[in-house]
């Protein structure tokens, strides 16, 4: 008799952790057990229960939680690399927060890597020619979420969207993988050019809080943008820069500046040492 294959739940440890985080959480807060066994015990995978929150927090009176569950479903099961991508972003979110101490804290409560997903499952539909459902989307995400990403813009995988309040990324948009971003960034344009207008932000990039990154420009792999500042022409790989408009200041100062989250200026006179 042949041998059965194992089913992938069966040897997903990322799956096996989540579960078992959300049966000592309910242990811990019995209150939050029908929250917990809803969005995560309930369902037998990672796509299953990402598909459930994505319903959950985007149904409204225009589109009911049970079709935003079968569109959600339906882009899980069509395309592998959205859940490759959520698990990617769901570690990024654990490394480098440290404000995460749990895989189920990013899945039940934050709502940068909820709000990720879900333009994740719009920009499936959006490469399906949805067009206009994926434009909900993004319209629900940013009501919700006060995240604004266009349905067209690409991401990578490895994402972490710290905080995630007033966040912008334009249509014409690129993101590397391993990126990240803190509150109020903007990836915007220039002005009203309809064509690729957008900024393209290399591998490793770390994004510092309210900085503004305008135009068709390219960020070099793992430079840093210091918090607030406006970034308007071109960022070599392996810099930093700061200021508005923002000038190169110094080094990166690290090989992965994304995941170290290293926000300080050194050596550069911007610290006051």
């Amino acid at each position: 008799m042949a041998r059965t294959q194992p089913r992938l739940t069966e040897v997903d440890p990322v799956w096996k952790r989540i579960c078992a985080e959300a049966e000592a959480a309910v242990e811990e807060e019995p209150l939050l057990g029908s929250l917990i066994h809803g969005g995560l015990l309930h369902h037998d995978g990672l796509e299953d229960a990402l598909a459930y929150r994505f319903a959950l927090k985007l149904s409204s009176g225009e589109m009911s939680e049970q079709l935003l569950r079968e569109i959600a479903d339906a882009a899980y099961a069509a395309d592998a690399g959205l859940c490759k991508a959520a698990r990617a972003d769901l570690m990024a979110v654990y490394d480098r927060d440290p404000a995460c101490h749990r895989f189920i804290q990013p899945i039940l409560f934050f709502k940068g890597f909820q709000a990720l997903q879900a333009y994740r499952v719009a920009h499936h539909l959006w490469s399906e020619g949805r067009r206009d459902m994926a434009y909900l989307i993004q319209m629900r995400v940013s009501e919700m979420f006060g995240v604004d990403i266009h349905p067209a813009a690409r991401l990578g995988q490895g994402i972490m969207i710290d905080h995630a309040h007033s966040i912008v990324i334009g249509e014409t948009a690129v993101v590397g993988d391993n990126v990240s971003m803190l509150h109020s960034v903007t990836l915007g344009g220039t002005g009203k050019e309809e064509e690729d207008r957008h900024p393209k932000i290399g591998d490793g990039v770390l994004i510092g809080a309210g900085a503004k990154v305008l135009g068709n420009i390219r960020v070099g792999c793992c430079s840093r943008i210091a918090a607030g500042s406006v970034v308007l022409s071109e960022v070599p790989p392996h810099s930093t820069v700061a200021g508005v408009p923002a000038k190169i200041v110094g080094e990166a100062g690290c090989d992965q500046p994304s995941v170290t989250m290293d926000h300080r200026l050194r050596d550069c006179g911007c610290d006051g040492d």
